[in-house]
C-alpha cells in the first residue's frame, strides 16, 4: 500500500497476520452477542452461551427451535435472544454453514445478512472482514475507524462531512481497504 498516512502506521505496529474464520454462522451469533458490550463481558457471555449445547456448538436447527428464556442462564437480554433465534431461524432456512459467499459481491452480502433481526450494515461488514476476509470492506460507521483517522489526518468535520471525507480519504486504498482498515484499529489500540 503506497498511501504514506498507512505505510507510516505499518511500520509503527508491524505486520498484521489476518486469517479469515470462514464461519460466517458460528461469528454472526458471536458478533450479535458482542453487539454493544465490553470484549471482556461479551467473551464470558459467549462462553457461557457455548455450554447451553451439549457438544458446545449452537446448531443452526437446535438452536432455532429454542426459546429466549432458553438462552437468558448464559446472560443474553431477552432482546438479543430474539436476535440470536432470528440468525439461527434465517440461518436454516438460507443454509448460511453451506453459502456460496465466493459467488456474492460485498454488497449482495451486505443486503442478504442485513434482512436478519438485530444485523446492520456495520454486523455484515465485520463478518466480510473478518469471516469472510474480504479486500476492500471500508466500515465508515465503525467508531474506532473514525476516531483513527481523524487523529491520523487531524480531521475538524463532524457527522455527515466527516463520514463523506473519510470515503474519500479511503478512496486512495482501493482495493485494499480492509487491510487499511485492520492497521488503522491495531494503531488505535496501541496509541
Amino acid at each position: 500500500m503506497s498511501e504514506p498516512h498507512i505505510a507510516d502506521i505499518i511500520r509503527v505496529v508491524g505486520e498484521i497476520e489476518a486469517k479469515p474464520s470462514g464461519g460466517v454462522y458460528f461469528d454472526l451469533l458471536e458478533s450479535i452477542i458482542s453487539q454493544q458490550l465490553s470484549v471482556k463481558a461479551s467473551e464470558t457471555i459467549f462462553r457461557r452461551f457455548l455450554l447451553l449445547f451439549d457438544d458446545g456448538y449452537p446448531s443452526a436447527e437446535i438452536l432455532s427451535s429454542m426459546k429466549p428464556e432458553h438462552l437468558r442462564p448464559a446472560g443474553i437480554s431477552q432482546q438479543k435472544a430474539q436476535y440470536i433465534l432470528s440468525a439461527a431461524r434465517f440461518a436454516t432456512e438460507h443454509n448460511l454453514e453451506k453459502k456460496f459467499w465466493d459467488i456474492m459481491s460485498d454488497e449482495e452480502i451486505i443486503q442478504f445478512l442485513t434482512q436478519i433481526d438485530g444485523v446492520g450494515r456495520w454486523t455484515a461488514e465485520m463478518l466480510l472482514i473478518f469471516s469472510l476476509h474480504r479486500q476492500d470492506i471500508f466500515p465508515v460507521d465503525d467508531l474506532g475507524i473514525k476516531r483513527s483517522m481523524i487523529r491520523l489526518f487531524g480531521l475538524q468535520e463532524s457527522g455527515r462531512e466527516l463520514k463523506n471525507r473519510m470515503i474519500q480519504l479511503a478512496e486512495t486504498w482501493r482495493p485494499w481497504r480492509t487491510t487499511a482498515t485492520l492497521y488503522l484499529w491495531r494503531w488505535k489500540d496501541q496509541s
